[in-house]
Protein backbone atom coordinates (compact mmCIF):
# COMPACT_ATOMS: atom_id res chain seq x y z
CA UNK A 1 0.00 0.00 0.00
CA UNK A 2 1.23 3.42 -0.87
CA UNK A 3 1.28 5.41 2.08
CA UNK A 4 1.42 9.33 2.01
CA UNK A 5 2.71 12.41 4.09
CA UNK A 6 2.37 16.46 2.89
CA UNK A 7 4.87 18.51 4.25
CA UNK A 8 5.29 22.44 3.84
CA UNK A 9 8.41 23.74 1.93
CA UNK A 10 9.42 26.74 0.10
CA UNK A 11 8.41 26.00 -2.68
CA UNK A 12 4.70 24.92 -1.66
CA UNK A 13 2.96 21.73 0.16
CA UNK A 14 4.96 18.73 -0.83
CA UNK A 15 3.57 15.58 -1.17
CA UNK A 16 5.43 12.52 0.61
CA UNK A 17 5.27 8.53 -1.14
CA UNK A 18 6.41 5.23 -0.12
CA UNK A 19 5.41 1.70 -0.57
CA UNK A 20 7.67 -0.70 2.14
CA UNK A 21 10.95 0.52 2.61
CA UNK A 22 11.36 2.76 -0.45
CA UNK A 23 10.33 6.38 -1.32
CA UNK A 24 8.47 6.73 -4.43
CA UNK A 25 7.30 10.18 -4.78
CA UNK A 26 7.57 13.82 -4.00
CA UNK A 27 5.03 15.56 -5.63
CA UNK A 28 4.75 19.12 -6.26
CA UNK A 29 0.94 21.01 -6.29
CA UNK A 30 0.22 20.83 -9.16
CA UNK A 31 1.89 17.86 -10.43
CA UNK A 32 -0.06 16.71 -13.83
CA UNK A 33 1.82 13.31 -13.06
CA UNK A 34 0.68 12.84 -9.76
CA UNK A 35 -1.61 10.17 -8.19
CA UNK A 36 -4.74 12.09 -9.13
CA UNK A 37 -6.29 10.77 -5.51
CA UNK A 38 -4.39 10.47 -2.59
CA UNK A 39 -6.85 8.44 -0.20
CA UNK A 40 -7.17 9.61 3.01
CA UNK A 41 -6.76 6.39 4.83
CA UNK A 42 -3.17 6.00 3.02
CA UNK A 43 -1.86 9.06 4.93
CA UNK A 44 0.37 7.84 7.29
CA UNK A 45 3.48 7.87 8.01
CA UNK A 46 6.67 5.65 7.40
CA UNK A 47 10.30 5.82 8.45
CA UNK A 48 11.41 6.88 4.95
CA UNK A 49 8.43 9.72 4.80
CA UNK A 50 9.90 10.96 8.25
CA UNK A 51 13.41 10.70 7.13
CA UNK A 52 12.91 12.32 3.83
CA UNK A 53 11.03 15.01 5.51
CA UNK A 54 13.95 15.61 7.94
CA UNK A 55 16.52 15.56 4.67
CA UNK A 56 13.94 17.67 2.77
CA UNK A 57 13.73 19.90 5.54
CA UNK A 58 17.84 20.13 5.72
CA UNK A 59 17.73 21.29 2.12
CA UNK A 60 15.65 23.83 2.31
CA UNK A 61 17.35 25.30 5.32
CA UNK A 62 20.50 24.91 2.88
CA UNK A 63 22.31 22.79 5.60
CA UNK A 64 21.72 19.94 3.25
CA UNK A 65 23.29 19.40 -0.45
CA UNK A 66 22.52 15.21 -1.50
CA UNK A 67 20.09 12.80 -0.43
CA UNK A 68 20.87 9.14 1.44
CA UNK A 69 17.08 7.82 0.83
CA UNK A 70 16.60 4.51 -0.76
CA UNK A 71 14.33 5.30 -3.83
CA UNK A 72 12.03 3.35 -5.39
CA UNK A 73 10.21 5.33 -8.16
CA UNK A 74 8.32 3.48 -10.64
CA UNK A 75 9.44 4.37 -14.31
CA UNK A 76 10.77 2.05 -17.50
CA UNK A 77 14.59 0.92 -18.21
CA UNK A 78 14.86 3.79 -19.86
CA UNK A 79 13.34 6.37 -17.07
CA UNK A 80 15.75 4.94 -14.57
CA UNK A 81 18.77 5.37 -16.74
CA UNK A 82 18.10 9.04 -17.20
CA UNK A 83 16.87 9.76 -13.32
CA UNK A 84 20.17 8.08 -12.47
CA UNK A 85 22.28 10.54 -14.72
CA UNK A 86 20.32 13.04 -12.83
CA UNK A 87 21.14 11.96 -9.65
CA UNK A 88 24.99 12.56 -11.41
CA UNK A 89 24.20 16.29 -11.34
CA UNK A 90 26.79 17.95 -8.65
CA UNK A 91 24.65 20.20 -6.17
CA UNK A 92 24.15 24.39 -7.63
CA UNK A 93 25.14 23.42 -11.57
CA UNK A 94 22.77 22.82 -14.37
CA UNK A 95 23.21 20.69 -17.44
CA UNK A 96 21.26 21.07 -21.07
CA UNK A 97 18.78 18.13 -22.09
CA UNK A 98 21.36 17.35 -24.38
CA UNK A 99 24.18 17.18 -22.47
CA UNK A 100 22.39 14.57 -20.60
CA UNK A 101 21.38 12.54 -23.73
CA UNK A 102 25.32 12.51 -24.41
CA UNK A 103 25.93 11.47 -21.18
CA UNK A 104 23.32 8.23 -21.40
CA UNK A 105 25.01 7.65 -24.63
CA UNK A 106 22.49 9.09 -27.74
CA UNK A 107 22.38 12.96 -28.11
CA UNK A 108 19.93 12.12 -30.28
CA UNK A 109 17.12 10.86 -27.40
CA UNK A 110 17.28 14.43 -25.88
CA UNK A 111 13.42 14.24 -26.36
CA UNK A 112 13.18 11.17 -24.66
CA UNK A 113 15.52 12.18 -22.00
CA UNK A 114 13.24 15.10 -21.84
CA UNK A 115 10.20 13.23 -21.35
CA UNK A 116 11.64 10.90 -19.20
CA UNK A 117 13.18 14.24 -16.87
CA UNK A 118 9.40 15.30 -17.09
CA UNK A 119 8.35 12.29 -15.64
CA UNK A 120 10.60 12.01 -12.58
CA UNK A 121 8.27 11.35 -9.41
CA UNK A 122 10.96 11.84 -6.78
CA UNK A 123 11.29 15.51 -7.48
CA UNK A 124 14.03 17.90 -5.71
CA UNK A 125 15.74 14.39 -4.57
CA UNK A 126 16.03 13.39 -7.98
CA UNK A 127 17.35 17.17 -9.45
CA UNK A 128 15.37 17.16 -12.49
CA UNK A 129 15.14 21.25 -11.97
CA UNK A 130 19.18 20.95 -12.45
CA UNK A 131 18.22 20.44 -16.66
CA UNK A 132 18.03 23.67 -18.72
CA UNK A 133 17.22 24.52 -21.93
CA UNK A 134 20.96 24.36 -24.44
CA UNK A 135 21.38 27.77 -24.44
CA UNK A 136 20.76 28.04 -20.38
CA UNK A 137 16.92 28.46 -20.44
CA UNK A 138 14.81 27.51 -17.68
CA UNK A 139 12.31 25.10 -19.45
CA UNK A 140 10.09 22.31 -18.80
CA UNK A 141 9.67 22.07 -15.10
CA UNK A 142 6.04 20.32 -14.07
CA UNK A 143 6.25 22.22 -10.75
CA UNK A 144 6.17 25.29 -12.71
CA UNK A 145 9.14 27.56 -13.97
CA UNK A 146 8.98 29.92 -11.24
CA UNK A 147 10.03 26.67 -8.50
CA UNK A 148 12.77 25.91 -11.06
CA UNK A 149 13.77 29.25 -10.74
CA UNK A 150 13.78 29.19 -6.78
CA UNK A 151 15.43 25.94 -6.87
CA UNK A 152 18.31 26.67 -8.74
CA UNK A 153 18.68 29.92 -6.93
CA UNK A 154 18.65 28.28 -3.76
CA UNK A 155 21.35 26.04 -4.92
CA UNK A 156 23.53 28.52 -6.16
CA UNK A 157 23.65 30.39 -2.70
CA UNK A 158 24.16 27.48 -0.99
CA UNK A 159 26.55 25.69 -2.41
CA UNK A 160 30.10 24.71 -0.84
CA UNK A 161 32.56 26.45 -2.50
CA UNK A 162 36.63 24.91 -2.39
CA UNK A 163 38.37 27.69 -0.57
CA UNK A 164 41.42 25.32 0.38
CA UNK A 165 44.75 26.33 -0.30
CA UNK A 166 47.46 23.86 -1.19
CA UNK A 167 51.03 24.04 -0.48
CA UNK A 168 53.88 22.27 -1.75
Amino acid sequence: MTLWMEIPSPVGPLRLTSEGAGLTGVYLSPDRYAPREFSESARGESPVLIEAARQLDGYFAGQRQAFELPLAPAGTEFQHRVWTGLLRIPYGQTISYLELARRLGDERAVRAVGAANGRNPVSIIIPCHRVVGSNGSLVGYGGGLERKRWLLRHEVSHAALDFSIRTT
